[in-house]
């Protein structure tokens, strides 16, 4: 039975596109907001949605997303609220897949066990932790996959051949690759580049590849989305988000229709883009 991640990427595939991932952080800048946020993501064009949970220590995220991050926790986010978010959103939409971006820190104070099965229930598709390395695959990985969680494993620009295979073992729904060395909206990334380098990771794997990390406008959307499985936008939403709260970081009525109008673009960007049908 094919995954909401696994059948996300088939369709996108078929189509002759690349799938549009757009990242947000759960509870910023506040509960109703950023549900209300959710639910109209796949409206406006998101094929995949990555949902931040806030951390205290976000190490690989730039100033955007720690802001974010930090209003989302000011205002009352946890981890616990963040699965709820996900069983809302499920009442009403059961095929855009969901994938948690965070740190193992907030997991393990959860309780591996218990969040996995409370995530499963939720209904969230897989997992992206930025601090578990390959060597720690027992204490998160190998339980989410039995669990019937895809673990979605980054791949960097340091990422040589030899290091590749300890990378690609126990990745399942799709490779994240890193565009640029460094943090999140940190630079801007270069597309021959990115696609040499999409092009090396393929040789190892037959997942799709989604790119992120330094993709920040439709133009440059669409020039990653031509070599790529996915392209991932996640610093562009939330600095359109910051722009519009007020001067206590409030949400105004702008906040959810100027992330959903820069969605909207890059999913045109995106979409304007044919490539082949799936290999």
């Amino acid at each position: 039975m094919s995954t909401r991640i696994e059948s996300r990427f088939k369709a996108c595939a078929t189509e002759g596109r690349a799938a549009l991932v757009t990242f947000v952080t759960a509870g910023d800048p506040d509960y109703e907001t950023s549900l209300a946020l959710l639910r109209a993501l796949p409206a406006a064009g998101a094929d995949i949605i990555e949902f931040g949970v806030p951390f205290t220590d976000p190490m690989a995220d730039g100033p955007v997303i720690q802001a974010a991050g930090l209003r989302a926790l000011k205002a009352g986010q946890t981890l616990a609220r963040t699965l709820e978010m996900v069983r809302a959103f499920r009442e009403g939409d059961d095929a855009t897949p969901i994938v948690l971006m965070g740190y193992y820190n907030p997991v393990y104070i959860y309780g591996v066990e218990r969040f996995l099965a409370d995530a499963r229930a939720a209904g969230v598709d897989g997992l992206v932790v930025v601090d578990l390395p390959p060597e720690e695959d027992s204490e998160l990985c190998l339980p989410a996959l039995a669990a019937g969680l895809d673990f979605i494993r980054l791949a960097t620009p340091t990422t040589d051949d030899r290091r590749l295979p300890a990378v690609l073992a126990n990745t399942a729904g799709f490779v994240y690759y890193v565009s640029i060395t460094g943090i999140t909206g940190a630079a801007t990334a270069i597309p021959s580049l990115v696609g040499q380098a999409v092009a090396r990771i393929k040789r190892h794997t037959s997942l799709p590849i989604a790119v992120g990390f330094g993709v920040k406008t439709p133009e440059g959307a669409a020039a990653i989305a031509a070599g790529a499985d996915g392209v991932v936008v996640g610093s562009a939403l939330i600095d359109a988000l910051r722009a519009t709260l007020d001067s206590e970081d409030r949400a105004t009525p702008a906040t959810i229709p100027a992330v959903t109008g820069l969605v909207g673009k890059l999913a045109a960007a995106v979409r304007a883009v044919r490539r082949q049908a799936a290999e």
